[in-house]
Parts: C-alpha cells; sequence; structure tokens
C-alpha cells in the first residue's frame, strides 16, 4: 500500500510526462477505482460515458475485460471523473474507442501497463511498487473506511471484483496505530 504522499508525488510526476492527461487517468483508475491492469489497459469511452457524451458517475466493467469475468460497477471517484473529463476534451470528445492509447493509437496492452507503472515507480526511487499497488491501497482504504459509511467488507469484496471474501482480505493491510486504539476502547 503507498502512502498518501507517495501518491501525490506520483500525481506530480506523471503530469510532467507525456501523455500527461493519459497517465494521470491511469493512475487515478488505479488508486481510486481499484483497477487492474488487464482493466486500464482495456478500458474504452463506452465504459465511462453517458449516452449523451458526457463522463458517467460511474465506471462499468463488463466481465469481458474484468479478470476471471468478475465485471461490476463502480462508482465514480471526483478525482477520477476530473481526470477522465479533461483527457476525454484533450481526446477530442471521443464516443467510443479506447481510453488509454498507445504510442500507435491502439489500446495499450496490460503488460505495457505494468511496465508503465514499473518504470514509473522506479523514476520516483519508489521501491516495491508495481501496477497492482493502486488496486491493494484503493482495497485497503476502503476496508479502513466502509465502516463510516455504513457498509461491509461485502462492499469492498464487489468493488474489488473479487469471488470470494478471502481474496478481498488478502489485499488489506493492517494498521498497528488502528489496532491500538481498537483495544483502547475495549
Amino acid at each position: 500500500m503507498l502512502e498518501p504522499a507517495d501518491v501525490r508525488l506520483l500525481l506530480e510526476h506523471v503530469g510532467t510526462l507525456r501523455h500527461a492527461t493519459r497517465n494521470r487517468v491511469m493512475v487515478e483508475a488505479s488508486f481510486k477505482a481499484g483497477l487492474r491492469a488487464c482493466e486500464i489497459a482495456r478500458l474504452t469511452w463506452s465504459m465511462v460515458l453517458t449516452c449523451d457524451g458526457r463522463i458517467d458517475d460511474r465506471l462499468t466493467i463488463p466481465n469481458a475485460i474484468a479478470k476471471c469475468g468478475s465485471g461490476r460497477t463502480i462508482p465514480m471517484h471526483k478525482d477520477l471523473m476530473r481526470a477522465l473529463r479533461v483527457h476525454h476534451k484533450r481526446c477530442g470528445k471521443p464516443a467510443c474507442g479506447p481510453v488509454i492509447l498507445s504510442e500507435r493509437g491502439g489500446h495499450m496492452t496490460a503488460q505495457s501497463v505494468v511496465n508503465w507503472f514499473g518504470a514509473t515507480f522506479a523514476a520516483l526511487g519508489i521501491d516495491g511498487a508495481s501496477s497492482h499497488s493502486g488496486r491493494r491501497t484503493f482495497i485497503t482504504r476502503s476496508a479502513r473506511a466502509i465502516s463510516k459509511a455504513g457498509g461491509s467488507l461485502r462492499d469492498v469484496q464487489e468493488l474489488a471484483g473479487h469471488r470470494a471474501l478471502t481474496t478481498t482480505e488478502r489485499y488489506i493491510v493492517g494498521d498497528r496505530d488502528a489496532q491500538r486504539k481498537l483495544i483502547s476502547m475495549l
């Protein structure tokens, strides 16, 4: 799991690179929607747009692009929505086609997304981070905040697109400070 300061550093850095709007969408899709590299790579405008061409308030991941056919609908985080609006405008407001374009103008491959995250984290000196770090961070933060939203770990499981809660649990990083606070409350 990455700390908020690392995510801010990452977002600042990708904004200075070529394809800044695309880069920001990739980071926000990972950290604010928990998308896998394969889902980021295969994301299309029809999955994020309303029928009248506006950025939707939810992200629809169909079974066809999700691991193990675990499609789902994820409420759109405001930061991801903002990044998509800027990117959509920058791309000429397309109604269809890939959201994340490769240098050649087609879908980026999942491996290209993995490589991009790896190279970006390496350039920043963030050791041990990968394309899956955003997803792990998303799931852990969601699990920590879910009780405040009145939900349960089942809700986090559905957002992550996991078939079993035990899979979701493996992503969640413990917090020693929270554990101490919890024990002191008993």
